[in-house]
């Protein structure tokens, strides 16, 4: 009896020390994310691309809205996916001069939910990009980058050279 007691009692300990380690190390990943946002719970998406015009999308029971007509879910989803973004390293933003990493003005601007984010140019070593998020700058992943709207296909004709 007292041997079954003991291992359930080691049972219960192993379990919480799991679940313990699981949220310490869910934790210390979300440090290295770009933001604390879960993507799937994202609700607003802000887009701004240097040379297009801005963008909103609203997700409305499970689907992306926006009053600008039809969306491309997929790329909504890919935008609220930047939130979880991994980063190598922050630097407090003070450290650079916003212009020469093109954050002055950012190549793109994402509001996830209320949280800005800008993207500027690529790192000068290394396949990454700045990013910033309050007064920090962030190291991205290159491809970290808002992509454009798809646009539509070009009228193709067929003409008879005659």
């Amino acid at each position: 009896m007292k041997a079954r007691l003991a291992g359930l009692a080691l049972l219960v300990f192993l379990v919480a020390a799991v679940g313990w380690q699981w949220h310490a190390d869910d934790a210390q990943a979300r440090a290295f994310t770009l933001t604390p946002l879960d993507p799937d719970a994202v609700q607003s998406i802000e887009v701004e691309l240097k040379g297009l015009p801005a963008q909103r999308f609203d997700r409305r029971d499970g689907h992306w809205t926006s009053l600008a007509g039809p969306v491309d879910e997929g790329r909504a989803q890919e935008l609220a996916a930047l939130a979880a973004t991994p980063v190598s390293a922050w630097t407090p933003a003070s450290g650079f001069e916003a212009a020469k990493i093109g954050l002055a003005p950012p190549l793109a601007t994402l509001i996830l939910d209320g949280t800005r984010i800008e993207f500027g140019e690529m790192t000068a070593l290394g396949k990454q990009r700045y990013a910033r998020v309050a007064e920090r700058v962030a190291f991205v992943p290159a491809q970290a980058l808002p992509r454009a709207p798809r646009t539509a296909s070009l009228p193709t004709t067929t003409s008879t050279a005659r």
